[in-house]
């Protein structure tokens, strides 16, 4: 069985304050998008499930997403072997990761003959913050810290260019350094936040250029100025909107309307060799 594990982009995202969990509040608007990971699942040779991955090193949460299903749906199929082919930058703030794990969920769950498990949110909200929102790919408001998810209407197709950078950011240092800086919003700031997102996006229509931001954003600039050329680059490029996806370092610059200027942009960023990962995308609603 195969399935797409789509990257994402933070249309918009709010921070707030730390939690005693360690975890930060937040409100975002996320958007999954085309570009992809592709999984395969099959039945494995060795005596244990495995997840052959090589572009991550360590432990891959795709494997630690199916051990959990194992463990708590009872599933006892013989072991499987999953392979992930990586287009989604790994440490790139686009959530490759997490969807690798929410697509490895929805295989286990298809090859268990329950492929409509409720088990699989509760699952996803203990395996990471970007997991229950990549669960059932489309666009997202997600609250809490990442495990409050509610559904919006899809809007009219737009376009972005992402610049995947070579450096890579590690979350817990993105938060960190947003902690140092004094991004948090206070609560009151939150909430208005989650109104102007359910406002801005909940009757679909054009993508409304007002809500875009990414509290994050000075963080991951402070830790890879890389980024702010990236940036630079995509609003000379013609992009009505530049930001960075999550916590970096992938930019990404927003169209709301094709043209032939959009694909010869990201040609052009692509000869730059800064840029050379430059790609076009979508958003993507199809688990």
């Amino acid at each position: 069985m195969k399935a797409f594990a789509p990257g994402k982009v933070n249309l918009c995202l709010r921070l707030g304050a730390r939690r005693d969990d360690g975890l930060h509040e937040l409100v975002s608007a996320v958007q999954a998008v085309s570009l992809v990971d592709e999984l395969t699942l099959e039945p494995g040779e060795g005596a244990d499930d495995e997840v052959v991955c090589p572009e991550v090193e360590g432990e891959n949460l795709a494997a630690r997403a199916l051990a959990a299903y194992r463990k708590v749906s009872g599933w006892d199929a013989p072991p499987q072997r999953l392979t992930i082919e990586k287009r989604v930058p790994v440490a790139g703030g686009m959530g490759g990761g997490s969807s690798d794990a929410a697509a490895a969920l929805r295989l286990a769950a298809t090859a268990a003959g329950r492929s409509d498990d409720p088990l699989l949110a509760r699952l996803a909200a203990t395996l990471g913050a970007d997991v229950p929102a990549l669960l059932r790919p489309g666009l997202k408001l997600v609250t809490g810290a990442g495990e409050h998810v509610r559904g919006l209407h899809d809007i009219e197709r737009f376009w972005v260019i992402l610049l995947p950078l070579r450096e890579q950011l590690k979350t817990a240092d993105v938060f960190a350094e947003a902690d140092r800086l004094g991004l948090a919003r206070p609560a009151s700031e939150l909430e208005a936040a989650e109104r102007e997102l359910e406002d801005g996006l909940s009757h679909g229509g054009t993508l409304p250029l007002e809500i875009l931001g990414n509290d994050l954003e000075p963080a991951t600039r402070s830790l890879c100025p890389a980024i702010d050329e990236a940036l630079a680059a995509l609003r000379a490029a013609g992009a009505e909107a530049a930001m960075v996806s999550g916590s970096g370092p992938t930019t990404f610059g927003v169209f709301r309307t094709w043209s032939e200027g959009v694909a010869g942009a990201a040609a052009e960023l692509a000869l730059d060799k800064r840029f050379a990962d430059a790609v076009v995308a979508y958003p993507f609603a199809k688990a």
